[in-house]
């Protein structure tokens, strides 16, 4: 977090050319919008050869903050022994090949003040995606016939639609880990009256059960191997260097205060900052 507070707070400007450094966490803004460009560049040449792509959603009973860990390790082991257990059957002539991308994403419900992780999934046709569905129900059963069946999951919860727009079905499975932004009434956004809020002990919880975790992988298949671009390095001797006081809505000049954007904070922006953000609720 302390790297994500500094990132690009100093700039090098020179030759009309803008040097900065990235903090490269998934919860910051533009570090998140760089990396989701990298992995659309990446995947999108070979999900785009996959006939008839689908969009699923598998995901288990919300659960509070002490227990998050526990759901999302739950979640990581059920969707390893699936996929061990497909791959088995389909190198026996028993079964598909089980491929695709995925994504793990946890939101939070302040009504109820519980979390709910989930993965959203890209596989290349219906077959799969229902047969993950499947498997996952399966998954989740209680060994225990004496308790009830759908205690972790439901399924009507796991959802599967056709993907139509591949680009925008890759910005909505890799877009974060978690909504910076969350409506207090879990309203849809035609119904919302009051605005949103950003719950900042939630978000910290999130992003503290995430903290080791892989959030963005693929399964079944394998990326051709690209040689990796050189990386040039230049030495500027004329350049000048702004830095971005936390006091500012702009980077100022340390020599001469002139400032880089001429930015000024808009009242909406203010109001967010001063009245929408909890810091309580979790």
């Amino acid at each position: 977090m302390w790297n994500t507070y500094h990132c690009q707070s100093n700039v090098i400007i020179s030759a009309n050319r803008l040097y900065r450094k990235y903090c490269k966490n998934r919860f910051y803004t533009i570090c998140s919008a760089i990396r989701k460009a990298e992995i659309i560049n990446k995947y999108y040449p070979v999900l785009s050869t996959w006939e008839d792509l689908q969009f699923v959603t598998l995901t288990v009973k919300s659960c509070k903050a002490e227990k998050l860990d526990r759901w999302i390790w739950g979640m990581k082991r059920a969707f390893y022994l699936i996929h061990t257990r497909c791959k088995t059957r389909y190198r026996r002539g028993k079964g598909i090949k089980l491929m695709g991308i995925k994504s793990l994403e946890c939101n939070f419900n302040p009504m109820a003040r519980t979390y709910n992780p989930h993965f959203h999934i890209i596989v290349p046709n219906k077959a799969t995606a229902y047969l993950l569905k499947k498997e996952w129900i399966r998954q989740w059963k209680p060994k225990n016939k004496n308790e009830y069946r759908y205690k972790y999951t439901k399924p009507g919860a796991q959802h599967i639609r056709p993907i139509n727009d591949l680009e925008r079905g890759l910005v909505e499975t890799i877009k974060y880990g978690s909504k910076i932004f969350t409506d207090p009434d879990m309203k849809k956004k035609k119904n919302r009256t009051k605005p949103s809020m950003i719950y900042a002990r939630a978000l910290y919880n999130i992003m503290s059960a995430l903290r080791h975790e892989r959030i963005f992988d693929r399964f079944g298949f394998n990326l051709s191997k690209n040689v990796p671009n050189e990386s040039e390095v230049r030495e500027v001797k004329n350049y000048e260097e702004f830095i971005f006081p936390c006091d500012a809505s702009d980077w100022v000049n340390p020599y001469t205060g002139e400032t880089l954007t001429g930015y000024v904070t808009p009242f909406e922006l203010t109001y967010l900052l001063n009245e929408r953000i909890n810091t309580e609720l979790h």
